[in-house]
């Protein structure tokens, strides 16, 4: 048996579908909006070399073209008797300069719920992270006291923790690292020890004091770590796991083994200075500093009437995979990751007018970088 549908019938039967096609288009509209939403940052936090204690000396630092770069602080350790200008000599780093910042071992343990004994044992990253937190929060707007029990997101790029080892050296006179015994060991660790040392307590303990319950990561990929941080809260915000990001990284030398390995493999400027791109090139610049963004998603931030500083609109994350080493960028992995950013962003080529370069101050890898810039970049320009 069949059956014909009256006119009227199938008019209302075609609305109906058109309706639906209409519905579902709009979610689908909506969808894919979400997921490319551009991130607002609505609050600054930082310590930067140069006495860029915040957003406006730090810009100050950057409108003057102030050269932040100076020897090692008095306090870390003894420069001179690690110093020797010749590049081969072994055990010896061949420079004295960087980007350092003071006072780092000032830190009021109270205001964050820290008894003064735990504070010892605490690595100064850990005491910079909190403080600039706090800061970034209060730039922002925000009361840090309200976010408790809020799905508040942190995300930090760490990826050096000596404070251990230099505590240990200091506590035991007329000693190297390498002739401790057990026992003088032993005697330098305590309870707080561990956990003041560790880089994912150092991410941890700020969602601990401020009482989040979003995502809390720490991660370390070398020098993209801040930027990776970056990406991955902006992912996080778009899928709706938080509904603010706390994102940042943070960096202090404050024993020289590091130094030491960098000149043994002479990725060190003498100087300390990062000729990037440069004929003169001759390694990069170590520094130290703290930076922490709030991020949020841009409806919202419009909505809430937040300051808006900055808007993301989009990032890409890749490796560089096989290349002519380890350290060595690869050409084409570049130019992916950044014409994917670019995507992501909605962005064209040429409508960029402005880049900041990874730029290691090297005769190999600088090229390289700037080969995939502008392979990318120079189109329709």
């Amino acid at each position: 048996m069949t059956s014909v549908l009256k006119p009227e019938q199938q008019s209302i039967s075609s609305q109906q579908v058109l309706q639906t096609i209409k519905e579902m288009k709009a979610r689908l509209e909506a969808l894919n909006r979400e997921k490319t939403e551009p991130i607002a940052i609505i609050g600054l936090g930082c310590r930067f070399p140069g006495n860029a204690d915040g957003p406006d000396s730090f810009w100050h630092l950057l409108h003057e073209g102030i050269d932040a770069v100076g020897e090692v602080p008095p306090g870390r350790w003894d420069v001179d008797s690690y110093y020797d200008p010749n590049p081969e000599a072994i055990g010896k780093t061949y420079t004295k300069q960087g980007g350092f910042i003071g006072q780092v071992d000032q830190f009021d343990p109270l205001f964050f719920g820290i008894s003064p004994r735990e504070a010892v044992s605490l690595d100064p990253q850990q005491r910079l992270l909190l403080e600039v937190t706090w800061e970034a929060l209060e730039n922002a707007g925000i009361d840090p006291t309200q976010l408790r029990n809020s799905r508040t997101g942190v995300y930090v790029g760490i990826c050096t923790d000596d404070y251990v080892s230099n505590q240990i050296v200091n506590s035991v006179a007329n000693s190297v690292i390498q002739s401790l015994t057990n026992q003088e060991i032993t005697s330098s660790v305590d309870t707080y020890t561990g956990i003041g040392s560790s880089r994912s307590m150092a991410v941890g303990r700020i969602s601990h004091f401020l009482g989040l319950q979003g995502p809390n990561i720490q991660l370390d990929t070398a020098c993209s770590s801040s930027l990776v941080a970056v990406h991955l809260a902006c992912q996080s915000l778009r899928l709706k796991e938080c509904n603010l990001s706390l994102v940042g990284g943070v960096n202090l030398i404050l024993f020289p083994g590091n130094t030491l390995a960098r000149c043994q493999i002479k990725a060190l400027a003498p100087d300390g200075r990062c000729k990037t791109f440069a004929a003169s090139a001759d390694g990069y610049g170590q520094g130290e500093g703290c930076g922490m963004v709030v991020l949020k998603r841009l409806s919202d931030a419009q909505a809430d009437g937040d300051t808006i500083l900055a808007v993301i609109r989009g990032s890409s994350t890749n490796h560089d995979g096989p290349s002519g080493g380890l350290t060595v960028p690869n050409k084409k992995a570049q130019q992916e990751v950044i014409q994917q950013a670019l995507k992501n962003a909605k962005v064209e080529p040429n409508q960029v007018s402005y880049v900041e370069a990874h730029g290691t101050g090297t005769t190999l890898g600088d090229p390289i970088e700037l080969e995939a810039l502008a392979a990318v970049y120079c189109k329709n320009r």
